[in-house]
């Protein structure tokens, strides 16, 4: 399959230098780039423990029990009155 790609030539230049020092190809340098890329991505995603977050994620964590007579839509409206009479 072929592929194209706008790649500066200077860069290019670099690439074809790297090539010719493995003895390989720019086409095989780019595929197992990104056959190492993929294959280190490609781990399957599962929620954090609390210990494992950093420090600054567990300071924006609110602790405590919500409310449950809040009234989301009041507080916005006081926000707002607030916000905008000056």
């Amino acid at each position: 399959m072929k592929l194209t790609l706008n790649i500066e030539p200077g860069l290019i230049d670099q690439m074809k230098q790297v090539a010719k020092k493995r003895n390989t190809s720019v086409s095989k340098l780019a595929e197992n780039f990104f056959k190492k890329e993929i294959s280190a991505d490609n781990e399957p995603f599962r929620m954090k423990s609390e210990d494992e977050l950093p420090q600054w994620v567990k300071d924006l964590t609110i602790s405590g029990e919500p409310v449950p007579d809040f009234d989301n839509k009041a507080e916005y409206r006081k926000h707002i009155i607030e916000k905008y009479s000056s």
